[in-house]
């Protein structure tokens, strides 16, 4: 799955245009590729193999001296370092739990450096989504979720990761935009027209 193309991109621009239309909140998505680059994952299971390497052949026949079993777990890590940098294989080896919290990280981040918490009336709304993880989350400034519960905003991000786990980023994407607009629009409906923020979709690779 890869991330979206200029004309799926102007689609989820053009949903956030019209759900603004509406509200006096700001509401960006950012899309990125991956939350982190996990190599250190994979230095560290490269490790543990080139260390468990004499425990293993000491189980065979094979009885290597000591500047060659050296060798041999070097080249060992090497290989394995690089083979375990494959994204998909890689990504099947990080714990869920750390991959969650990689992403959770990085869309706290992507809320700041959008500058949705400098809305006037505190009500910036980021819809982050990572594909490698297939994490989404919502995460909205105060003037927003004093409004909004916690099990609202958890239907919307489930109803969207299902789609991102099948492929559908782009119909996720609007679907979450126009459930996230009917409860902006409720809770704080346009009062004048004006757009701090941009309305295009922000993709990061």
């Amino acid at each position: 799955m890869g991330l979206l193309n200029d004309v799926q991109m102007k689609v989820v621009s053009d949903a956030i245009a019209r759900v603004e239309a509406g509200t006096d909140a700001e509401l960006v998505a950012v899309l990125a590729k991956s939350s982190d680059n996990y190599f250190y994952v994979s230095t560290l299971l490269a490790a543990v193999l080139a260390l468990l390497l004499p425990l293993v052949l000491k189980f065979t026949p094979f009885w290597l001296s000591g500047d060659e079993l050296l060798l041999a777990q070097w080249l060992l890590f090497i290989v394995a370092a690089l083979v375990l940098r494959f994204p998909p294989l890689m990504m099947r080896l990080v714990p869920g739990r750390v991959k969650r919290q990689r992403a959770s990280n990085f869309a706290h981040r992507q809320f700041l450096e959008n500058n949705l918490h400098h809305t006037r009336g505190e009500t910036g709304v980021l819809i982050f989504v990572s594909e490698a993880e297939h994490y989404v989350e919502l995460i909205a400034d105060r003037g927003i979720s004093r409004h909004v519960s916690n099990e609202q905003w958890g239907a919307i991000v489930d109803q969207f990761t299902t789609r991102l786990r099948a492929g559908n980023t782009e119909q996720g994407f609007v679907e979450c935009i126009e459930q996230c607009g009917a409860l902006l629009q409720k809770f704080s409906p346009a009062t004048e027209e004006k757009n701090e923020l941009p309305n295009h979709l922000v993709v990061l690779p």
